[in-house]
């Protein structure tokens, strides 16, 4: 495999939660515009959390650790 930076894939992830998060509605209405909207926000989320993450690399899989909640 060729050099990956996982550094810089997380980075993108997170310019892109931030690319979602700053977009603006298109001129759309009514029920296109609920699907519009709510997509983005599963987009922004699954973006943030990826962006989010820690990494490291076991069994030579690259494994993200995404905290969801509180720590202890």
């Amino acid at each position: 495999m060729a050099d990956f930076d996982v550094d810089a894939m997380i980075q993108r992830f997170g310019d892109r939660a931030k690319v979602v998060k700053d977009r603006p509605l298109p001129p759309i209405a009514g029920a296109e515009r609920q699907k519009f909207i709510e997509q983005a926000q599963t987009d922004y989320t699954d973006f943030a959390l990826v962006a989010s993450s820690d990494w490291s690399v076991e069994d030579n899989n690259l494994v993200l650790r995404i905290q969801l909640g509180p720590q202890d």
